[in-house]
């Protein structure tokens, strides 16, 4: 199956049903129109020399024209790549010159720095200005009047997206038309999904979670999605009544935030009739704090599904049963459609409720990291088994629970630590928001352990105090030496916290600070 056939099947089968409503502008896209956008889009990248197996590059804040520029530039045989609007220069020139795009569709804000950095990679790049709402100002007029989809394989590739780049250059993850249709597919089967349901879509078209589980997953399972430009506490609730939307996807940070502004609504959901069709949310990208996931629950009546997915399994791989199975908080879930295995150092399946990594295989594993030979090698085995990076455990009833990852693991004297353990006890109490806890190079144990916290609007709390939380739930030794109250966090496109960022992170406020404090 690819993305074409889908379109192409609903065209045919429900061409007049919705799939796509814009909010900002009211209009609504069926499937029979998905199709014939889908089409001039592909002639019109024709008539500029990019065809089928070029690559076009995305970018583009959420709106109606980029789904159709996402599914249509896929459709029609290309490689679809998404920039992140977030990423600093630096990270997205490099970007522009590893894809091998030849054309970029530009957002107007975002439009002088797409020439700019386009005009610093070597090869020529054609800018084209793209509204979200009213579409690409193409450069000349195509005959769209007898133009058709080329055929296209379920092995043709689909979809380049770039990780956030940790440590080191981002890499770009390569996936065909079977893995992000199987993506999609894991989503549908996890989450019951029929014609009858409607997604919200609030997370950024350059994410994986927002591309495949919110737009590709309706567009296998027949239903709709209502893609607003952004999201709001404010309009986040409105949206899910005025359009009578199933379900929806977050991440954890939006969570945080709908909890914290959760008593200024004026609606009462949880016994409220306009909210009657709300089957569940989702929660997914980082680790929802068990705190958050309840606390959710009970505000808003609303279940909420924690699961898993990575870039380079075309998102979900993990999810929580839905309803009435009472989630397992703290835990992604089971496996839906794939694979999932832990493994310990040696290499050997891990027994129950033993810490090792996990390991993907299935149709929605990546085809390859985009000219990077040796990072694929690396990452895949030649039996299709995918490294995640991930440290976890499955406990008796095939849960997994995630501990962390390999390359943030704090490693004190000698013993293992995962920074998890001291977040969850942080986001205990009232004041804090958002936690993080790092290594940092000690002389004596190696590393040591580090802490961030963002705390909520209006309430206020000190290192001392949240010391001494973290030494009665962990002990002293697993106390965070230093903890920093912070206003943000450095995220990854994806909305992961990015621990090892996190320093660098410090000594640059620190050099702001000292920098004013001489001015002053």
């Amino acid at each position: 199956m690819t993305v074409q056939a889908l379109i192409k099947k609903w065209a045919a089968d429900r061409g007049d049903r919705t799939f796509l409503l814009a909010p900002e502008n009211g209009e609504q896209l069926t499937f029979s129109q998905l199709q014939e956008r889908a089409i001039q889009v592909s002639a019109h990248l024709d008539a500029m020399d990019c065809h089928a197996g070029d690559h076009v590059a995305l970018f583009m804040d959420n709106g109606q024209w980029t789904v159709i520029l996402l599914l249509a530039i896929m459709a029609s045989g290309r490689v679809v790549v998404p920039l992140n609007a977030l990423a600093g220069d630096g990270q997205l020139e490099y970007v522009l010159e590893h894809c091998d795009a030849n054309v970029l569709l530009s957002s107007p804000q975002h439009l002088e720095r797409a020439r700019r950095l386009s005009e610093k990679v070597e090869r020529s790049i054609t800018v084209i200005p793209a509204c979200p709402d009213q579409g690409p100002q193409w450069r000349s007029t195509a005959d769209t009047t007898d133009a058709t989809l080329s055929s296209i394989e379920p092995d043709t590739n689909a979809l380049l997206m770039y990780t956030s780049g940790t440590t080191g250059k981002p890499k770009g993850v390569l996936l065909s038309h079977r893995n992000v249709v199987a993506g999609g597919m894991n989503t549908v089967e996890a989450h019951a999904l029929s014609a009858e349901d409607r997604a919200l879509c609030v997370l950024p078209l350059y994410h994986i979670n927002a591309e495949i589980v919110t737009v590709i997953a309706p567009l296998i399972s027949g239903g709709s999605v209502v893609m607003p430009h952004r999201f709001s506490t404010r309009s986040f609730w409105e949206l899910l009544r005025d359009y009578q939307c199933t379900w929806f996807s977050v991440v954890p940070t939006i969570v945080a935030y709908l909890l914290e502004r959760g008593d200024t609504q004026e609606f009462n959901i949880r016994h409220g009739s306009d909210y009657a069709k709300v089957r569940f949310g989702r929660s997914a990208s980082s680790a929802l704090p068990a705190t958050s996931h309840q606390a959710f629950e009970q505000e808003f009546g609303i279940p909420l599904i924690e699961t898993m997915g990575l870039t380079e399994t075309a998102a979900q791989i993990l999810s929580n049963p839905l309803p009435p199975f009472q989630s397992r908080y703290g835990s992604p879930g089971i496996a839906y459609r794939n694979e999932v295995r832990v493994i310990t150092s040696n290499g050997q399946e891990a027994p129950r409720n033993e810490t090792g990594e996990l390991m993907v295989r299935g149709d929605n594993v990546m085809k390859e990291y985009y000219k990077n030979p040796k990072a694929t090698e690396d990452t895949l085995t030649q039996d299709g088994w995918l490294h995640t990076g991930d440290l976890g455990y499955q406990d008796e009833e095939g849960f997994f629970f995630i501990t962390g990852r390999l390359k943030e693991l704090i490693i004190k004297g000698g013993e293992n630590i995962a920074p998890r353990e001291i977040d969850d006890v942080l986001l205990k109490h009232a004041a804090v928001l958002e936690a993080a806890a790092y290594a940092e190079v000690d002389k004596h144990y190696g590393q040591e352990v580090m802490a961030c916290v963002v705390l909520k609007n209006d309430k206020q709390t000190s290192e001392i105090e949240l010391q001494a939380l973290c030494e009665q739930e962990l002990g002293k030794y697993k106390t965070p030496k230093g903890i920093h109250i912070v206003k943000w966090l450095p995220r990854g496109p994806s909305g992961k916290v990015q621990r090892l960022k996190i320093a660098d992170m410090l000594d640059e406020l620190m050099t702001e600070q000292s920098t004013l404090a001489s001015q002053a």
